[in-house]
């Protein structure tokens, strides 16, 4: 495994964390095992007294296809570590169910993903853990809602599905004042634009499924920060519950890094041409894009972040009826409930990623009947462009 810390990102990405086998494989090797044999009884007793370097005993626990990842992800990142999750929620639970218990207070920000609002406000208060909700814009909530006691703080850096932007250094600075960990969901940043470590995240929390993979075939998450962090009580956690990502995930997560900084880079250039070419359309109350002069939090956006993202919102007047209009009038756009994928996606978040939300919890979190998420894949912006025109054309 060979040293990457002097390679650019480019070069990391191709090859930091490669183990080869015997044989000597230009690809990564994938190892499709649940399990590892051992010479002697004495040398698996050992192993499972102390792993040392590239030992493994059990795919749940760790193995060389997934160390690969990790270790590439994690340079890529500027992490310690990481570990590798089935998904990019079992992500999100590992890094919050294995870092509080009973009593603890989290601070959070309430523009969540849904799922991830279903661990605060479910899972955990069932457990006693106390969880205080904040506008992640609002310095001033997030100074009262922190207190001498609090654990911890999660938020998304730019929210799911309206952009809404944190000032990240400022909050972990309240939270590392009285000791809280910070704990970031930084998909919409993309893992090419990250900023969360140099900002003061303590673990930063990817759905690889998203920009990672990137082309709409296999589930997965990863957690990464700290290694006293990541390979202490979130490996413990996760190994025991069984949240582990599978060799044949990782072998592809492997595989798409090759590629993933370029096609961000092209998905950044998609969005910012439909954000400005649909900025002022009539049949639109907004366009919201971080990446666009109109955000109301464009200057922060442009101090924290190189680029904008892959992803904006629209918000078609006339609310359900009509952004349905719009939705099934599209012909390059794909509707589904993904994002950050090499084929453009169009979400309507109040009937699907965040329909379990009440009306008023959404109204809250700007996400009214109109609002359709856009997610730009990798075909011609110009075409894309001119699609979302054309369906707009069917709106009253």
């Amino acid at each position: 495994m060979s040293n990457s810390s002097n390679w650019s990102r480019r070069t990391q990405a191709v090859h930091a964390g490669t183990r080869r086998s015997q044989y000597g494989e230009v690809s990564e090797a994938i190892f499709l095992t649940q399990g590892f044999v051992y010479d002697t009884a004495e040398d698996a007793e050992q192993r499972f007294i102390q792993i040392e370097g590239d030992e493994f005993i059990y795919a749940r626990y760790g193995n060389p296809t997934l160390a690969m990842f990790e270790d590439r992800m994690a340079a890529l990142e500027g992490a310690e570590a990481g570990f590798a999750c089935a998904s990019g929620m079992a992500a999100v639970n590992g890094a919050l169910m294995s870092l509080v218990k009973a009593g603890d207070h989290i601070v959070s920000s309430r523009a969540l993903f849904g799922s991830c609002l279903y661990i605060l406000e479910d899972i955990l208060a069932r457990f006693g853990v106390e969880i205080t909700l904040v506008d992640g814009r609002d310095l001033d909530a997030w100074k009262a809602a922190i207190r001498s006691d609090t654990r911890m703080v999660f938020l998304e850096s730019v929210s799911n599905p309206v952009l809404e932007v944190i000032d990240l250094k400022a909050v972990a600075d309240m939270a590392h004042a009285v000791g809280a960990m910070v704990v970031v969901d930084n998909v919409f940043a993309t893992p090419t634009y990250s900023y969360a470590i140099e900002a003061g995240a303590d673990l930063v929390v990817y759905s690889t499924t998203k920009h990672v993979d990137g082309q709409g075939r296999c589930l997965g998450g990863i957690i990464l920060g700290k290694r006293d962090i990541v390979r202490g009580p979130v490996e413990a956690y996760l190994k025991h519950t069984g949240g582990a990502m599978s060799p044949f995930n990782a072998w592809v997560m492997l595989k798409s890094l090759d590629t993933m900084d370029l096609r961000i880079d092209a998905q950044c250039d998609t969005a910012e041409v439909l954000a400005n070419g649909l900025a002022d359309h009539p049949k639109l109350n907004k366009v919201v894009y971080p990446g666009h002069p109109s955000h109301p939090q464009y200057a922060l956006a442009k101090r924290q972040c190189k680029r904008g993202g892959t992803v904006l919102a629209i918000e078609v007047k006339g609310g359900k009826e009509e952004a349905f209009k719009f939705l099934n009038a599209l012909e390059i756009f794909t509707i589904s409930n993904n994002f950050a994928d090499s084929k453009s996606i169009v979400t309507h978040p109040a009937t699907t990623t965040h329909q379990r939300l009440k009306p008023e919890h959404r109204a809250e979190l700007g996400i009214s009947d109109g609002i359709v998420r856009i997610s730009c894949g990798l075909e011609d912006a110009g075409d894309l462009l001119a699609d979302l025109q054309s369906a707009l054309d069917t709106v009253a």
